[in-house]
């Protein structure tokens, strides 16, 4: 009896260690891949970037972080976490410099900013790779508490204007460049696959074709892309929407998308806690109802500071709900050996979902000169997944 105590809390013990690697690798691949979008300022001025321009370089990298996530999550199913996480920590350091080179150029930012979005594959790497270390009924807090590593986002809000300004741009991405190396070696020496995972021989598209057969991926694909399409497109575009909607400058709007992507990331390990408890679909609602009241609020453009600001961190709360509870929702729909592919799946639809609304805010902009259009879209997206929820999942708790 003791001897399998002490086993359950060895295992317990590497499970949670591992979980906080693939934490910390997912924050930092994170903050790579948001790295353009808290100096949007910085280009927009240098460039004589118009606002449409600066939301296509803005939402650029979140194309190949999106896309890339569906090959990223089937090799993962085939080769594992650990050199999974490795092999993406080591490519994002290329697209990281070449940035950093390029920042001159429009055109050539465009283009390494595109290859950016490797850093942005991580994602589909990490689900697969801590929900094999937990049994089903603690997989919404495992990957509630990896996703929280989405907090990379806060991170570089805050702290990358900051590093600009006391280092200077190609310097900033030095550092980026060694803590991504630093990080890869990291995963590699110290990260474990699960002693139950096993990888999966079966050819990648076939895989990828069977998943895309299973209603379950295209149900949570459409939740997912509201959820963390709405969190990624408010955390990458919000340093240029409190720029030019609110006159802050850019380290004041740097510092509030942090505050705006620390309430996502402090909701989203809750969202798969209370998914355990309550049922995923029920918190997935509470998610969606929410994200459609508070965008309402603020397409009726209330002033800063108080109602705005507080009316943001709800809607980054209600987010937050969703993206850990939707999650949760796929680990008791899909079986454990596709849920790699699948996750890719759903997370390239989660990253297109935050492809498209920032280069719809940069044209609203442009246009009318308010945000109201964007935010009355968001709200009724909302209310339509929600309605769709209710009526999809009826005997999921």
């Amino acid at each position: 009896m003791r001897a399998q105590e002490g086993e359950r809390t060895t295992r317990s013990g590497t499970a949670g260690a591992n979980l906080a690697l693939a934490t910390a690798a997912f924050a930092l691949t994170f903050w790579a891949w948001n790295l353009i979008g808290p100096l949007s300022r910085t280009y927009s001025e240098q460039l004589g970037l118009s606002p449409t321009q600066t939301s296509i370089l803005v939402a650029f990298p979140v194309l190949v972080g999106s896309l890339g996530r569906i090959p990223v999550g089937t090799l993962t199913d085939r080769y594992g976490g650990r050199v999974m996480f490795t092999i993406i920590c080591f490519l994002s350091t290329i697209p990281t410099f070449l940035v950093g080179v390029f920042s001159d150029s429009f055109g050539m930012l465009l283009l390494w900013s595109f290859f950016l979005g490797v850093a942005g594959t991580s994602f589909a790497i990490g689900v697969p790779f801590v929900n094999a270390w937990y049994r089903p009924g603690r997989r919404g807090f495992a990957t509630g508490v990896f996703g929280a590593g989405m907090g990379g986002t806060a991170l570089s809000a805050f702290l990358t204007p900051r590093l600009m300004e006391t280092l200077g741009l190609f310097t900033t991405h030095l550092v980026m460049c060694v803590a991504l190396v630093v990080m890869g070696l990291v995963m590699w020496f110290f990260a474990r696959d699960a002693p139950e995972w096993s990888p999966q021989r079966e050819p990648a598209l076939p895989r990828i074709r069977e998943s895309l057969k299973l209603k379950a991926t295209w149900q949570a694909s459409a939740l997912y892309a509201l959820v963390f399409g709405g969190f990624v497109a408010l955390s990458t575009y919000m340093p240029t929407l409190l720029s030019t909607g609110y006159a802050y400058a850019q380290t004041e709007a740097g510092m509030r998308t942090a505050g705006f992507a620390v309430a996502a990331v402090v909701a989203r390990p809750i969202g798969g806690i209370l998914s355990d408890r309550i049922g995923p679909v029920r918190v997935c609602l509470i998610s969606f109802f929410g994200t459609c009241l508070f965008a309402v609020l603020l397409a009726l453009q209330p002033p800063a500071e108080f109602p705005a600001g507080f009316t943001f961190v709800l809607l980054a709360v209600a987010l937050g709900l969703g993206t850990g509870s939707v999650f949760a929702l796929v680990a008791t729909l899909v079986e454990p050996s596709r849920v790699g592919t699948v996750t890719g799946l759903v997370g390239a639809a989660g990253g297109l979902g935050g492809y498209f609304p920032p280069l719809l805010m940069g044209v609203v902009f442009q246009t009318t000169g308010a945000y109201t259009l964007g935010f009355v879209l968001l709200a009724l997206v909302a209310l339509l997944i929600a309605l769709y929820t209710s009526r999809a999942f009826p005997d999921v708790g």
